[in-house]
């Protein structure tokens, strides 16, 4: 796995230092985690390592795959989460429709969303969810629990203390206004239209 580069010159009330210290430090860390985990299992998927005491409890495979999930959610969030960053906030486009339809207006939808990031631990995401062919916000408190099966992310908001600590002290509700202030809907409208194709 290769990290995605990004630009965040244009991201503001989030710092650059901030910024830098989670792309640089926690999102290329999980991809080098990543990287490394596949190494191992790769060992166990060419006929090595013990797998004659494989239990639930405990074992070195349980232990990787339990990180494998992990460590992955934690990059593909990250990416998802920095490619909604860098744009005016203005919102518009089939996104802004699809919102507004099924919370009856953009302000209700946004006032729902910062709600929710205020009550997520971890992540909150707006989804495509393929089983009902319905966009949908749902909670994660940790990278590999409480996603849903069959949805694709579309909006990503980090809800982690490393997110707006170092800018916005124990404020997070400041740190999710100044994140949508800096939404890219060209972005989000994109992974839209992929998400329903």
């Amino acid at each position: 796995m290769t990290p995605k580069e990004y630009d965040f010159s244009k991201v503001m009330g989030i710092s650059q230092k901030t910024l830098d210290i989670h792309y640089n430090k926690l999102y290329k860390g999980y991809v080098n985690k990543v990287n490394e985990l596949g190494e191992k299992l790769h060992v166990y998927g060419l006929g090595g390592g013990d797998i004659e005491t494989v239990n639930p409890t405990y074992h070195d495979l349980r232990a990787l795959r339990d990180a494998e999930t992990f460590a992955t959610d934690a990059v593909y969030l990250h990416e998802h989460y920095f490619d909604a960053l860098g744009g005016d906030g203005i919102p518009g486009g089939e996104l802004k429709k699809a919102v507004e339809e099924k919370w009856q207006s953009y302000e209700n939808f946004e006032r729902y969303f910062k709600a929710s990031a205020m009550a997520a631990r971890g992540w909150l995401l707006l989804v495509w969810n393929t089983n009902t062919k319905k966009i949908n916000i749902y909670m994660s408190d940790v990278h590999n629990q409480g996603g849903v099966w069959g949805c694709l992310p579309i909006l990503v908001c980090d809800c982690y203390e490393h997110a707006y600590f170092i800018d916005y002290g124990s404020d997070r509700k400041a740190y999710i206004n100044d994140f949508f202030k800096n939404l890219n809907w060209g972005a989000l409208n994109e992974k839209y239209k992929e998400a329903t194709r």
